[in-house]
């Protein structure tokens, strides 16, 4: 069994929006904070702050969950990082120990 993460990333001035799916939230996080993928919509729009994430134990469940947040509209997107982190901070560090559970 697989874990997932579904997780929303921004840039500094909180105006772009993208949503992503992953089995390795840190890793994943590192990368796009590294542009890691030069050419990709996060490298190109400097979204580098992770705001909002959620975790499922089968990756199954986090791609279902991708598609109903991207399905929705900015606004919802909006709510839901508002009720999860509401000053909009980069939550990265506080998923750095996220793998290791013991």
């Amino acid at each position: 069994m697989k874990p997932g993460f579904v997780y929303i990333m921004t840039n500094k001035n909180n105006t772009v929006l993208y949503t992503g799916v992953t089995s390795n939230l840190p890793k994943r996080v590192k990368e796009h904070k590294e542009k890691f993928h030069e050419l990709s919509f996060t490298s190109k729009y400097n979204l580098n702050k992770l705001v909002y994430w959620e975790s499922f134990q089968e990756i199954g469940d986090a791609i279902f969950r991708e598609k109903q947040i991207k399905a929705g509209s900015r606004l919802k997107k909006l709510n839901l990082i508002n009720s999860f982190n509401g000053e909009w901070e980069d939550l990265a560090e506080d998923i750095e120990e996220i793998m290791n559970p013991f």
